[in-house]
């Protein structure tokens, strides 16, 4: 199991996204959280393997998305603790 804490940037809080990204994680079946920071980004941690990550990477630029618009997921690889259990929304 390995784990990522990823930064979206763009038209990413106000619009839904993280809810979208909540239905990525339960697709890919990854574990972590997402949550709005106050500089207008959005985080993302997540553990699960390479693949699945990968996987939820993908699926979360939203590119078919008529409404969010992701400039860019800045992606940092971490050391999986396994602490999440599903993958939930925080404010």
């Amino acid at each position: 199991m390995e784990r990522i804490t990823a930064v979206a940037r763009g038209r990413v809080q106000g619009v839904g996204y993280r809810h979208f990204v909540e239905e990525c994680a339960q697709a890919t079946g990854v574990h972590g959280y997402v949550k709005n920071l106050p500089d207008g980004t959005v985080e993302m941690v997540a553990e699960s393997s390479l693949a699945s990550l990968a996987d939820f990477i993908r699926f979360a630029h939203a590119r078919e998305n008529p409404v969010i618009h992701v400039d860019e997921i800045a992606v940092t690889p971490g050391q999986a603790t396994g602490e999440y259990r599903g993958f939930r929304v925080e404010w």
